[in-house]
């Protein structure tokens, strides 16, 4: 029996719904049940998650999503990712839009199950760091 390689599972995720910019790409590679648990709130099922990942690309001008690091359990069923975000304030988190530049880092944990579909992400981000850079620049401005 071969060995699921879920990486590239995921980097089809990242690439086509989030590097893509396109939450529609969610429809063949999530399943209609997936949630994401982002900070402790979840988010789905899947046309929910469609909403949500338009919101926050809408929220980024000049949005950029770079992998940073990727590896998979050895049951093949868990994927983390290290990732960065990049870009400027269109009303991130609710700020006042205004072209500040965003850095935001985070850390995924995704449920690939076997048919290959993803099941569940769980997201941690540095949302606070990026809140109070923002609340600064407002400050300052």
């Amino acid at each position: 029996m071969s060995k699921r390689n879920s990486v590239s599972i995921v980097e089809a995720f990242w690439r086509e719904v989030w590097q893509g910019k396109n939450p529609e790409a969610a429809d063949r590679l999530v399943a209609e049940d997936f949630a994401i648990t982002s900070g402790g709130t979840v988010i789905g099922p899947r046309e929910t998650f469609k909403q949500w990942v338009g919101a926050f690309l809408t929220s980024i001008d000049d949005f950029n999503f770079e992998i940073v690091e990727m590896f998979q359990n050895e049951a093949g069923d868990r994927v983390a990712t290290r990732w960065a975000v990049t870009g400027k304030n269109n009303g991130v988190m609710g700020a006042e839009p205004c072209g500040s530049p965003i850095y935001m880092t985070g850390t995924a944990v995704i449920h690939v199950r076997e048919d290959g579909l993803l099941q569940h992400n769980w997201v941690e981000r540095n949302a606070l760091e990026v809140h109070r850079s923002l609340l600064k620049r407002a400050e300052a401005s």
